[in-house]
């Protein structure tokens, strides 16, 4: 089973951390909360928490606005 994001099927993780597949999609990662597999991922985290196959991931950018 494929690794999902926001509901849809991402691929395969390929062992990455969770910094690093965002930072491979497009993710500013230190404006990134995560939720892995229901639970949050703390930021200081991100970099060693390894991702799987079948793994869900919920993902909200915080962005600045006026």
């Amino acid at each position: 089973m494929p690794l999902i994001a926001n509901g849809k099927d991402v691929g395969d993780p390929e062992g990455k951390s969770v910094a690093s597949w965002l930072s491979d999609n497009g993710y500013d990662v230190p404006k990134t909360a995560v939720l892995l597999n229901g639970k949050i991922v703390p930021r200081d985290r991100m970099e060693s928490t390894a991702l799987k196959e079948s793994d869900t991931m919920e993902i909200v950018s915080f962005v600045g606005g006026g």
